[in-house]
C-alpha cells in the first residue's frame, strides 16, 4: 500500500471554509484506479492546519492520479482568497509496513 500525506496551514480566516470544501468535495479521486480511501484531518491544537492522507494500492496509481486533469479539477472548490502560511506545505510518501 502507498500513502500520500499532504499538510498545509491556512494563513487567513478561510480555514473553516476550506474544511467545508473538503466535506463537500466532488469526490473525483474515488473514481481513480488504485484509490482506496481519503482522510482529511485537522489537529485540535492548530485548527488552521489541514492534513490529507490518501491511500493507494500502489505508487503508480497515485502518480497517474496526481498528473491527471481530475486531480486539478478536484481543487476548484477551495475558497477564493485562501492563503497558506509560507513554508507550511509538506508532502510525504509512505509504505504500509504492517497493521
Amino acid at each position: 500500500m502507498f500513502i500520500s500525506l499532504s499538510t498545509f496551514t491556512v494563513a487567513n480566516d478561510t480555514h473553516e471554509l476550506v474544511k467545508e470544501a473538503f466535506r463537500n468535495r466532488p469526490r473525483l479521486v474515488e473514481e481513480a484506479p488504485g484509490f482506496l480511501r481519503l482522510e482529511v484531518l485537522s489537529p485540535e491544537d492548530n485548527p488552521r492546519e489541514i492534513w490529507l492522507k490518501t491511500y493507494w494500492t500502489d505508487e503508480e496509481s497515485f502518480k497517474t492520479w496526481y498528473k491527471s486533469h481530475h486531480y486539478h479539477d478536484s481543487h476548484h472548490g477551495i475558497p477564493k482568497g485562501t492563503k497558506l502560511v509560507p513554508g507550511s506545505v509538506s508532502v510525504r510518501y509512505f509504505r504500509l509496513v504492517g497493521e
